[in-house]
This record gives structure tokens, C-alpha cells and sequence, in this order.
């Protein structure tokens, strides 16, 4: 199904203005889809200018009884209030829809995590490795990842002229283009400075800036980082997911764990609210509650 022309336009306003991710560029255009398809499907109307807040609400109890979860629901409440306001501000329609409209209640969810007796053995394991570009850059990656608490889109595009030796500090381009430094420590500046070495001896340079490339001089790409987290904690690890956002959620658990005072863990993750970082207060908790457990008498 083609979109209608209001939908089309905010979806360029969203990726030139706002510069939003392709990801949620993806999304929305998938939700805006399913939108559009059910208003002229029951309601015989082509374009969203012509919804009223009984069509909005219609489609959203429609979703709920296909079985859709709240957090799916949400994120296309999210894109319709996002689209209405955008068609409000061009004049394209006169009163906005989801005035009333409010978020469904989510299970709060606690992010996964590798143990810190985990995380050593994985890295050490990965040390002992053949050294040549595949293996280095596969470690490097991952204590990237472990290191600093970076993004997979952040890792990816990871610039090497964003790392700063002397200072021992790399600049990521995070989401809505906003740059955070990111300090490291000095075993890992000298684990990219020999990935470099590498890199530089085996690989054939490419028109690009990136640090970490494939073996054919190519930026890394999802699937491949990916594939070699999946990999590398597969049968390492308790954790149930295995992904690159584990190895973030892992980074700022263990920091939480050792005393890191939780507003300097928002910055460093590059999170705009507080609420995002203290979801992971919950596991640092949990540990407290083991060791009150454990050690106290009246326990």
C-alpha cells in the first residue's frame, strides 16, 4: 500500500529535519502503513488528515485484541502523535486526534547482564587467540563494547580520529546526532593502538574513516558484530539474550556495582533522562539485598 502524501512528507521531515535513525524511519513507516490500510479498510478513508480520536482509539483496541504487546502499541502511538503534530503545524488539519489518547501500562523490564566473573573469563579466553586482524578486531570489539557502554550504531561508526590517546578518550555520535566522550582504560588504548598496527599492516585502506572494518577493508556492519557477541558468549554466559546492548547493559551494571554514582553513569551512556539509567539500580539492588542476606544477623 503507497502512503498518502501527509504521511510521505512527515516521514522526509522526520529524515532530513529531525534526522531521525533509519531504524525508526523503518518503523514508522511500517506503522503509518498499518494505520492507513485500517482507516480506509473500516472506516473507507485514504488519508490520516480525516481521523478522528474514535478512529484513533478504534485502531489501538483492534491492535490489542490481535494479540500485539503494550511496548509495540506504544511505539505507534508514539508515530501518530509525532504525525498529528506534524500535520497540525502545517495547517493540514485543525485539531489533533491523540489529545486523549494515553500510553499503555508496560511490565517494567530489567536489562539483562553478564556476570563480572563472566565478562573476565570471556575477554581472557578471546586473548589467547591466533593474533592476526580477525581475532583482534573481534576482541577489540567486544571490549569496546564492555569498555565504554557504546551503541551498535555507535561502534560501528566509530571514527579513528575520534580516539584520543593522550587523554585516553573517544567521541561517539550517539542518537538525535548528539556527541559524548567516553573515557577507557589504558589496556584497551593499547589494544587499539595494536588493532591499528594490524589493521593497517593487513588490510588494504578504503575511501573511509572508520576504525574497525571487515577483512575486505569494509565498515562493520549489525549483522556481523552481531553474530560474533551471540558467538562469544554462547555457552560462556547465563545471560539468556545475547546481543551488543547486553554488553551495554553489562558496562553500566558493573559500574553501578563498583559505586559509580548514577549521574555520571547517564552521561556516560548518553541517556537524556534519569529514568532510562535507573533501571539498572534495580540489579545493583538485588545484589545488596544477597549480601544483606548473607551477612546480617537479623537477616
Amino acid at each position: 500500500m503507497e502512503l498518502s502524501p501527509g504521511s510521505k512528507i512527515f516521514l522526509k521531515y522526520l529524515q532530513f529535519e529531525k534526522r531521525t535513525s533509519r531504524h525508526t524511519l523503518i518503523s514508522y513507516e511500517t506503522d503509518l502503513v498499518q494505520f492507513e490500510s485500517y482507516l480506509n479498510k473500516a472506516y473507507e478513508i485514504t488519508t490520516p488528515e480525516g481521523a478522528s480520536h474514535p478512529m484513533v482509539r478504534s485502531w489501538l483496541i483492534d491492535l490489542s485484541e490481535q494479540g500485539i504487546g503494550p511496548s509495540s502499541i506504544n511505539r505507534k502511538i508514539a508515530c501518530l502523535r509525532s504525525l498529528f503534530k506534524f500535520l497540525l503545524r502545517e495547517q493540514r488539519i485543525s485539531k489533533n486526534p491523540m489529545t486523549k489518547v494515553r500510553v499503555l501500562k508496560t511490565p517494567k523490564r530489567i536489562p539483562h547482564f553478564v556476570r563480572d566473573t563472566e565478562m573476565i573469563e570471556v575477554l581472557d579466553n578471546r586473548a589467547e587467540e591466533e593474533v592476526n586482524h580477525k581475532n583482534l578486531r573481534n576482541l577489540l570489539i567486544i571490549e569496546l563494547l564492555y569498555g565504554t557502554g557504546m551503541r551498535l550504531s555507535e561502534l560501528i561508526h566509530l571514527k579513528e580520529s575520534a580516539i584520543n590517546f593522550h587523554d585516553q578518550t573517544l567521541k561517539v555520535l550517539g542518537k538525535r546526532n548528539k556527541e559524548r566522550v567516553i573515557p577507557f582504560s589504558a589496556p584497551l588504548a593499547e589494544l587499539i593502538r595494536s588493532y591499528i598496527r594490524m589493521r593497517n599492516k593487513e588490510i588494504e585502506k578504503k575511501d573511509h574513516e572508520c576504525l574497525l572494518v571487515t577483512d575486505g577493508g569494509d565498515p562493520l556492519y549489525p549483522v556481523l558484530v552481531n553474530r560474533l557477541v551471540k558467538q562469544m558468549l554462547k555457552g560462556k554466559s547465563s545471560v539468556e539474550k545475547k546481543s551488543p546492548h547486553v554488553l551495554r547493559h553489562t558496562y553500566a551494571t558493573h559500574l553501578l556495582d563498583k559505586g559509580a554514582e548514577i549521574n555520571a553513569v547517564k552521561e556516560l551512556l548518553g541517556h537524556t533522562s534519569l529514568a532510562a539509567t535507573q533501571v539498572y539500580t534495580h540489579n545493583s539492588m538485588e545484589k545488596l539485598k544477597k549480601v544483606f542476606d548473607q551477612a546480617h544477623p537479623k537477616a
